[in-house]
């Protein structure tokens, strides 16, 4: 659901825990009914799908008041998604978006996503945060092996690094042998990747006769695939923001 209100305050993103991240419990849950508040409403007001949908569940914005209330609200599940493919989930006119995303639609058709500008500040803001919780500082080096295109890993990486002020080789998924060649001569101190990438480079790097533990890297944030909790060989420290 794109939104315009809920801009980013953040212009330019500080290696440090931000605000929200050294609240308390209290302030957190007070911010997250507040945005949620803010949500349901825009999402009502904008998005017949979800006008329909709360009115047939007998619920109006004005009935969350507490995160709890939440529950009472319907569910938006994956064929919502779909139904109403490309545009109609938009809550905001297709004009005022900067960036189209989408799923590759291997199971039915495409999810898509749109973005504002403010959108895509947050998102900056959300990646650098992920990275940085991962290790990476300003000044790191970091290898992108995601994918760039319609999936949204390998631009959302690529601006969150550039958030926190690291240096991005935009190298992208595929070319396996090239992968391990820019690592061993640009020397990174981050890979981002998939999990199931990355132990297909690690197989080149086998294959070539190297030992990926001398390698420079150091940290891995992974997503967009499960991953085994002890992998077979060794793989950069992992934090991962998927299920497993």
């Amino acid at each position: 659901m794109a939104a315009t209100s809920m801009k980013s305050t953040i212009t330019s993103y500080r290696p440090e825990l931000d605000e929200a991240e050294r609240a308390s419990r209290d302030e957190i849950m007070a911010l997250q009914t507040k945005r949620l508040a803010w949500s349901l409403k825009h999402a009502y007001d904008n998005v017949a799908h979800y006008r329909k949908a709360f009115d047939a569940a007998g619920m109006h914005p004005s009935d969350f008041g507490q995160l709890s209330d939440l529950a009472k609200f319907p569910f938006t599940v994956k064929t919502d998604l779909r139904d109403n493919y490309p545009f109609s989930m938009f809550a905001v006119p297709r004009e005022k978006l900067v960036r189209v995303h989408a799923s590759s639609g291997t199971t039915g058709k495409p999810i898509v996503v749109g973005y504002t500008q403010g959108d895509i500040e947050i998102w900056s803001d959300v990646m650098a945060r992920s990275i940085r919780a991962a290790g990476g500082r300003t000044g790191m080096l970091m290898h992108n092996a995601y994918g760039y295109g319609l999936f949204t890993g390998g631009l959302g990486a690529h601006y969150g690094a550039e958030r926190l002020g690291c240096t991005v080789v935009p190298v992208s998924g595929g070319m396996t042998e090239r992968q391990v060649q820019l690592i061993n001569d640009f020397k990174p101190d981050i890979i981002t990747v998939t999990p199931s990438y990355m132990l297909a480079i690690l197989d080149e790097f086998k294959r070539q006769g190297l030992d990926p533990r001398k390698s420079s890297l150091k940290f891995g944030p992974t997503r967009c695939a499960p991953r085994s909790s002890t992998p077979s060989t060794w793989m950069p420290p992992i934090s991962t923001a998927c299920r497993k």
